[in-house]
């Protein structure tokens, strides 16, 4: 398909995938793999098992300081299974989706499939609006460098944590979610799933790791997922435009920074915004496809976290 011409200002009408992709490449991109969703299942889990591991075998600070900064990446990787599956594309079976994505990703993170289901959909259909329910996450940026310091201090403090754990304990939908949960069946399935987890560490001889996993949990999990939310939507364009590459950014990030704070791909969120169908393994082919037709020749282009935080923090931004 020759390139197409994109609109060179915003609009409230932004271009459609069927304007710009082929019938036939927009199913290719749809579809989802169980073969490739337990994969990147396997995967998470045996990075977590690996880290906790290497910590239970060589005990001490260094190993201890390893773990806290390579696991909320893990973390983190579960978390965007979880929303796979509440886009129902992580899995080609939605009880795969519904069962794996509930209680292998979202529970052991302290969320809850459903709940945040409903209301990043929810996201998806009020983004570049102030109906945006999840606009307080980063309608403030750019910040002052003082501001932001006083966030990370927050988050490594474990500040942050305990705002989120007393949230939950109090009815809250639990981890990337400003939701209510329906009754206290998801706080017991967390806390089920959080014994479980210290009963297979503790089989290994390695029970005492499970203070690594929720302090890791507690703290750089928490700056982790604070760098994911200001890097998808903070100081982008215009976040109050429909049009997803004004809205919206995606982080060309090298691998080593997508390994640390954007695992399975949650680095392209202006193409997930574009077509939200798109399983996350998918979506390097999907801007590789739209960056061919000249869908970004309008939009500024962020090749590392380092940049991004640098155009979030403004030392004359307001505290």
């Amino acid at each position: 398909m020759s390139r197409i011409a994109v609109p060179k200002k915003s609009s409230a009408t932004s271009v459609k995938p069927g304007q710009i992709l082929t019938s036939k490449e927009r199913l290719a991109l749809m579809q989802s793999s169980n073969l490739v969703g337990f994969w990147l299942v396997v995967q998470t889990w045996s990075l977590i098992f690996l880290l906790l591991g290497l910590a239970a075998h060589y005990p001490g600070a260094l190993t201890a300081l390893i773990v806290l900064v390579l696991l909320p990446g893990r973390q983190l990787g579960l978390a965007v299974l979880m929303h796979e599956a509440g886009h129902g594309t992580l899995f080609a079976s939605s009880a795969l989706n519904r069962v794996i994505g509930q209680w292998f990703c979202a529970l052991p993170t302290l969320g809850d499939l459903p709940s945040y289901a409903a209301g990043h959909l929810q996201h998806h259909r009020k983004a570049g609006t102030a109906d945006d329910p999840d606009l307080m996450n980063y309608a403030a940026y750019p910040i002052s460098k003082r501001s932001f310091a006083r966030k990370v201090f927050r988050d490594l403090s474990g500040q942050t944590g305990a705002k989120l754990l007393i949230s939950i304990i109090k009815g809250g939908a639990g981890n990337m979610s400003r939701g209510q949960a329906e009754g206290r069946t998801p706080l017991l399935q967390q806390i089920v799933v959080q014994v479980i987890l210290f009963l297979i560490l503790y089989a290994l001889g390695w029970g005492w790791t499970w203070w690594l996993w929720f302090a890791s949990f507690m703290t750089t999990y928490m700056l982790v997922i604070r760098l994911r939310q200001i890097a998808e939507h903070g100081a982008v364009p215009d976040l109050y435009d429909l049009d997803p590459r004004k809205n919206t950014r995606t982080v060309d990030a090298p691998y080593w920074q997508r390994f640390l704070v954007a695992p399975n791909a949650v680095n392209f969120h202006l193409e997930h915004h574009f077509m939200a169908a798109v399983p996350c393994y998918r979506l390097a082919e999907l801007r590789r496809l739209l960056n061919a037709r000249g869908y970004f020749d309008v939009t500024p282009r962020d090749s590392s976290y380092g940049g991004v935080l640098m155009k979030v923090l403004q030392q004359s931004a307001s505290p």
